[in-house]
């Protein structure tokens, strides 16, 4: 197996001759927060290179060794991150923290509605009710400054270097609302003097936090399932050994191994390194690897790698590859490199609100500084009203709507279809979609090899019965495939005196009668010289010109039987492949298996560019290499072999009945077996995305034409000065035209 391709490592000497090291990072909440990190670092003498992965919460730094790990941690310190440093097991200690602030954010986001529920009714319905307004009051301050905080503290983090993000413009808005809601409850005569009825905005304020929360915590949730991928990669790699030391087997720590140590592997255990087999056999499930359902026979001499699990025989390998060199761990490596952040949806958010932010208040001291020059008696008042009606009708509820509530609909949706979509990168990315990379193996096949055809001389029942009995006992994985089928024509096994397995041939097996049969390939009919007619012949390589595996059922006279194996094409294979081809997309096929049996399938289903052979490494360069083609790259597959390309495409889809680690990886995953619904989720994320659009510029609009409106420009030419209560209703109904837009993609139809 060529595995160069995977010869990369995060540590070591840069370019420059400096350091260049990965450390996990703690504090971020936010695409934005992973750009303050990846700035404050390159700002920081001596550093030359900082790239920050948000999805791991780690950073990739190059620096001066003039420098040490602390004086980097002092720098994110000063300003509320911190790096995981100086510890035993950084990875794990970054974890805990993880799920301590993911338990952390759902507590916040529970109560936050709790509290919210009794202010948002007294406030649509009591709003004139005065005792409801101090209980409002009371349930706002713990949900604002207690559950809400970290919108608080991020904000000043952010000011402090002179940036803005979504959590400036909730801080501000939700800040306004309240300051000026708590002024208007123990002061209602300052505008009662003046002929004006004071109204409050706690449930708008306490309205914007809970809902922001919940959104957070569906990005947390988002994260952590893309950690735990990582974590059942790590998992596959057993925690102990078994090696050999004077003779004797002693077990120790997978920490402990090193090169050239012999190890031992029993029936059904993991392989822990790579090396070499130097005695024994067994069947190996390399599916991990290869994808191919198919355990792989290890003889003396053969590579065995790491995560991979023996099947029934026992065998001893020497340890070649330990640590961080292991196929393994250079899969997990290439996985957690490829999940880098990217764009989604929310970070264009966060970007328009780093604009927004500062129009919104420049615009609202313009207004009331305007105001206080040209207001004539009542300019103070003028000034107060309208300043604070712009940061109201500005308030970002349907901004922060817009995005989760499409989203959540979405998903709704989808969910209805067998489609489950993880993250808003899949949406946005999912209808750009022109060219889609599909597994073969449990993709556009059923991955389980059955007996598809046979061919019996004489249709006698004791030899179908003698056949069930030797494969019963054979430990070879086709057996399975042969047991299964004698079973399902309802026959019982027969009685068999002995049973020899010929390594890479077959077996030998003799009755009770003393008669002696044969179950293998043609090469044990040579090797017994028994002779294969020319019809057998004919229909033998007919069958594996169509791909499938052939094998022969012989007396010590004559070939009994010969029956064809494979792994059977899905009924909507076909039909979903001239679908995805019918709407411009180019649809490719990757395989580990043989050139003859990649071509068999590929010709069944309609696809034209193929690839047979394939390493897992080689599948992800190859959604690489169409990337750099200019192309929006679909992945399909369902093995822990598909993860690295699955992580290194734009749109990732695993099927449901593929491995756990597949489905973590991926940010789409079909909860069924049936290919038809990969053209459904392309449509879903083409209407997901409409919407979150249409929602964006429904919450933009009502500020484009409010907040003019709301400044007072209107005044001069009729006098009319918008009401706070009237901007604060206005933001409600932005908010409700945003939430109704998102709800009609529950009758979209896929």
């Amino acid at each position: 197996m060529d595995t160069a391709i995977l010869s990369k490592t995060d540590r070591g000497d840069s370019p420059a001759g400096g350091i260049k090291e990965s450390y996990p990072v703690t504090g971020m909440t936010c695409a934005a927060c992973a750009a303050s990190v990846e700035s404050i670092l390159k700002h920081t003498e001596g550093v030359t290179e900082a790239s920050v992965n948000f999805a791991s919460g780690s950073v990739l730094v190059e620096y001066e060794d003039v420098l040490e790990p602390s004086d980097l941690r002092e720098a994110l310190q000063s300003v509320g991150y911190d790096l995981i440093i100086n510890v035993e097991d950084p990875a794990e200690v970054q974890r805990e923290l993880q799920h301590k602030h993911y338990q952390d954010i759902k507590w916040r986001t529970i109560w936050s509605a709790i509290l919210t529920l009794p202010v948002f009714v007294l406030g649509m319905f009591f709003m004139s009710w005065v005792p409801g307004q101090w209980i409002s009051m009371a349930f706002t301050i713990p949900i604002l400054f207690w559950f809400g905080r970290s919108f608080y503290i991020n904000a000043w983090k952010q000011a402090r270097h002179k940036k803005a993000n979504m959590d400036t413009l909730v801080a501000l808005s939700t800040g306004i609302a309240f300051i000026f809601s708590v002024f208007n409850t123990i002061f209602p005569d300052f505008w009662h003097v003046r002929g004006i009825h004071p109204h409050v905005y706690y449930e708008a304020a306490t309205v914007i936090i809970t809902f922001i929360s919940l959104g957070k915590l569906l990005e947390e949730r988002a994260k952590s399932n893309t950690s735990s991928a990582i974590k059942k990669l790590i998992g596959l790699q057993p925690k102990t050994l078994k090696v050999i030391q004077n003779g004797e087997e002693v077990e120790m720590p997978i920490a402990a191994v090193q090169k050239g140590f012999t190890i031992v592997v029993r029936p059904g255990e993991k392989i822990p390194v790579d090396g070499a087999v130097v005695r024994g056999s067994s069947f190996v499930d390399e599916s991990m690897i290869t994808g191919e359902p198919v355990p792989v026979e290890k003889v003396v001499g053969s590579e065995v790698f790491a995560g991979t699990v023996n099947q029934k025989g026992s065998f001893q390998f020497t340890a070649k590859k330990v640590g961080d060199e292991t196929l393994l761990s250079q899969i997990i490596k290439m996985v957690q490199e490829a999940q880098g952040s990217k764009a989604p949806v929310q970070k264009l958010v966060d970007k328009i609100a780093g604009i927004f932010v500062p129009i919104v208040i420049i615009v609202s001291i313009a207004t009331f500084s305007t105001w206080m020059l040209t207001g004539g008696d009542d300019a103070f008042t003028h000034a107060l009203l309208t300043s604070v009606a712009v940061l109201v009708i500005a308030c970002p509820c349907a901004l922060g709507l817009a995005t989760p509530t499409a989203i959540m609909v979405g998903i709704g949706k989808g969910a209805e279809n067998n489609i489950l979509i993880k993250d808003a990168e899949s949406l946005e990315l999912g209808h750009k979609t022109n060219a889609i990379v599909l597994d073969k193996t449990g993709t556009i096949t059923k991955g389980k090899p059955i007996v598809t055809a046979w061919h019996w001389e004489n249709e006698n029942n004791y030899y179908k019965e003698m056949l069930l009995a030797i494969e019963t006992q054979s430990e070879h994985p086709l057996a399975d495939a042969v047991v299964v089928k004698l079973k399902e024509e309802g026959f019982k096994p027969e009685a068999i005196e002995s049973f020899q397995s010929i390594t890479g041939m077959g077996v030998e097996a003799q009755s009770v009668e003393g008669e002696v049969f044969y179950v293998g390939n043609q090469r044990l009919l040579a090797s017994k010289k028994i002779s294969v007619s020319t019809v057998q012949a004919d229909q033998s390589s007919h069958w594996r010109s169509q791909g499938k595996t052939v094998i022969f059922f012989a007396s010590s006279r004559s070939v009994l039987a010969i029956l064809a194996i494979a792994d059977e094409i899905k009924e909507s294979s076909a039909k979903a492949i001239k679908s995805l081809q019918n709407r411009g997309i180019r649809v490719y096929m990757l395989t580990g298996d043989n050139e003859q049996t990649a071509k068999a399938v590929a010709d069944k289903v309609g696809i034209e560019n193929y690839k047979a052979e394939v390493m897992p490494s080689e599948k992800a360069e190859f959604v690489k290499a169409l990337q750099e083609q200019g192309k929006v790259v679909a992945m399909v597959g369902d093995g822990i072999n598909d993860s690295h390309a699955l992580a290194q495409a734009d749109v990732s889809i695993a099927m449901g009945k593929g491995s756990d680690i597949a489905m973590d990886v991926a940010k789409m995953t079909l909860i069924t077996s049936d290919l038809l619904a990969i053209p459904k989720a392309l449509k879903l994320s083409r209407k997901t995305v409409q919407g979150i659009r249409q929602n964006l510029f429904w919450a933009f609009i009502y500020n484009i034409i409010g907040i003019p409106i709301a400044a007072g420009v209107l005044y001069s030419y009729n006098g009319f000065l918008l009401d706070p209560m009237i901007a604060g209703a206005a933001m409600a109904f932005s908010s409700v035209s945003v939430v109704a837009n998102s709800l009609r993609l529950k009758t979209a139809k896929l």
